[in-house]
């Protein structure tokens, strides 16, 4: 309950803290949208710097004649640019004099040779075709357009002309188009570059691993300036192959140079122009969020009514009698207690069925010796049997049963009442076996005793009672020939007994009832086939008591096995 005021009271600081909040998240909208648009095109406008700047080093071999081009890039984009060697030495600065000092931390490192770890495509370097070279390959795409009008040709950044759907180095297939193979023949320019880069190649391969098999010779001529990669994809290959792609580019571009940015006059914020929101719209729309608000809350509030009205009907109709009221509550506290009720009206409606069921059962079970003592003693009266010694014993033995009966249900009494009083003192618990097995020896079956010595602390008699309702259980339903044993031994710290049967067996459908007060298997409960039904239940009850529990299993037609387990 606790947690559904809680959930209350957060319901309603949620509502007031919208309510509150909604007028400042109008209000900042416009602030946040215009800043938003700003430093998007800030990064917009310093990544295009940066691209200009790095093309500027992929194609120049230094920044001494770089102070005309990057003055024209900082006029386009509105920015001052300065660039600085790794010591700190201004190379190219587009502020004047009186601009203020450079920030600390440069906005990037300008390196056409490590672009987030790549090699900038347009860094071609010995790459470069020749313009005789040049002519000569557009002469052959040109040929090769004539062949086919379907294809489309682009420039590489050296110059060769090649198809624009091609992967880096990967030939192109064509019919009937004898320029093609024209076309992606490798240049005398481009034969030497690929040499050089095999042997660069071959070298460090040979500095890192000199007994490695990778060698310059086993990498065939490539049309790919932007090699990544070779045939032995080994980290050590793999790694050579950027550090000589590297090495033969590094003196045919700019040196690397720290970039620094700030605006035309040396470093101010530039303005933001901020429009206001109106007044109504903050009304009309908080106005709106508190209406969603109570909206949501009348139909929390509903959905938790709902449940709780289910409840109380069904609480109603279980007090007038009704065992079959369920009720749903969903998920929750309220659930829970449906859940609750609902094992409860469960619990109660079992309760019931058992009650009604023991009545029957009792009633039956004192019915049969009450009809025989009394239909004898009526007979007597009327003179039409006479009180010899066997119809004395005979009433006798009814009444015994009958004290039996009332005896049973009076040890199920006190068992339910928690009364039931054992009288604790150190045993010997392989005596109780042997006391149990002699007083329920049999002729027509073999009882026996596997024991060995076992001692703790219990109640004696009612030990006896337990062991000896089950060995009853099992001579009764053993036939003739059969075979009953108890058997006691120790396990780890457990005393553990045994009476296993030859007997019928229990059907596996009844096995989870055995111990249930008034179960027979017998439904008519005739005399001849089983006792009142209350020997197991009360055997179940005693072994509680003493901290243990008893089990059972049966084959059917090959005999059961009850089980007792009780710390020694």
């Amino acid at each position: 309950m606790k947690s559904l005021l809680v959930r209350f009271f957060l319901f309603s600081v949620v509502i007031a803290a919208c309510s509150i909040a909604v007028t400042a998240w109008l209000a900042s909208q416009a602030t946040t949208g215009a800043i938003r648009q700003e430093q998007g095109e800030a990064l917009a406008t310093d990544a295009a710097i940066v691209d200009e700047l790095v093309k500027y080093a992929a194609t120049h071999q230094s920044w001494a004649a770089a102070q005309s081009e990057v003055d024209g890039i900082a006029q386009r984009f509105g920015r001052r640019i300065a660039l600085t060697d790794h010591n700190g030495k201004k190379l190219v600065d587009t502020g004047s004099e009186s601009a203020p000092p450079l920030p600390i931390i440069p906005k990037a490192l300008v390196d056409p040779l490590n672009v987030n770890g790549k090699i900038d495509p347009r860094a071609v370097g010995p790459f470069k075709l020749t313009d005789a070279e040049f002519d000569k390959l557009h002469f052959y795409a040109s040929e090769l357009l004539n062949c086919n009008r379907y294809i489309r040709i682009v420039d590489a950044p050296n110059g060769r002309p090649r198809l624009w759907n091609d992967e880096p180095g990967r030939f192109s297939v064509w019919d009937d188009c004898t320029a093609g193979d024209q076309l992606y023949t490798l240049t005398p320019t481009e034969t030497t570059a690929y040499t050089q880069l095999q042997q660069l190649f071959g070298d460090c391969v040979a500095r890192l691993d000199p007994g490695s098999r990778i060698t310059a010779k086993s990498q065939p001529p490539r049309l790919d300036w932007e090699i990544t990669a070779v045939l032995d994809s080994t980290p050590e290959a793999t790694e050579c192959m950027a550090s000589a792609r590297r090495d033969q580019l590094r003196p045919y571009v700019a040196e690397p140079v720290q970039l620094f940015l700030t605006s035309p006059t040396g470093g101010e914020p530039i303005p933001i122009d901020l429009s206001t929101t109106g007044t109504t719209r903050i009304a009309w729309v908080a106005l709106g969020i508190l209406s969603l608000a109570g909206f949501a809350s009348w139909i929390t509030a509903t959905q938790l009514v709902r449940p709780i009205r289910a409840l109380t009907a069904a609480t109603k109709r279980t007090a007038e009698g009704d065992r079959t009221a369920r009720v749903d509550g969903g998920a929750g506290e309220i659930g829970e207690l449906a859940q609750s009720f609902n094992a409860m009206s469960a619990k109660l409606a079992e309760t019931e069925r058992q009650r009604q069921a023991m009545v029957s059962d009792v009633a039956h079970e004192l019915r049969t010796p009450l009809g025989n003592i009394t239909g004898w003693l009526e007979a007597t009266q009327d003179g039409l049997a006479e009180p010899d010694p066997h119809l004395v014993g005979m009433l006798l033995e009814e009444s015994l049963l009958l004290q039996r009966l009332v005896d049973d249900l009076h040890d199920l009494a006190q068992a339910d009442a928690g009364t039931l009083r054992l009288h604790r003192e150190p045993i010997a618990l392989d005596d109780v076996v042997d006391q149990v097995v002699n007083a329920q020896q049999n002729r027509e079956i073999l009882l026996r005793a596997e024991t060995t010595p076992v001692h703790l602390t219990a109640d004696p008699v009612r030990l006896r009672q337990a062991l000896g309702n089950l060995v009853a259980n099992a001579v009764r339903y053993t036939p003739a020939g059969g075979e009953v044993v108890v058997k006691l031994f120790q396990e780890h710290e457990t005393a553990v007994l045994e009476v296993r049967d030859t007997g019928t067996g229990i059907a596996p459908g009844d096995l989870p009832h055995v111990f249930d007060r008034f179960w027979r298997a017998d439904k008519s409960r005739s005399r001849t086939t089983g006792g009142s039904g209350l020997g197991l239940a009360i055997t179940r009850h005693l072994v509680e008591a003493h901290g243990g529990a008893v089990s059972v299993t049966s084959t059917p037609g090959e005999g059961s096995t009850f089980r007792i387990s009780l710390l020694a």
